[in-house]
């Protein structure tokens, strides 16, 4: 497995637990806590799809 894809992987779960550290002090609903954590999505798999050029 590619090293930068274990670090994503690790960088996505450790900004999942702020992020929800963050939902409950901001109370967002799920539809913005899906929002935020789509975006983050998309914005890792850019940074990774970077990478491979």
């Amino acid at each position: 497995m590619d090293s930068g894809l274990i670090l994503l992987v690790f960088l996505a779960l450790l900004f999942a637990w702020g992020l929800n550290r963050v939902r409950r002090a901001f109370r967002l609903g799920p539809v913005g806590y899906a929002g935020v954590m789509i975006v983050f999505i998309i914005a890792m798999l850019l940074v990774w799809g970077q990478t491979k050029v």
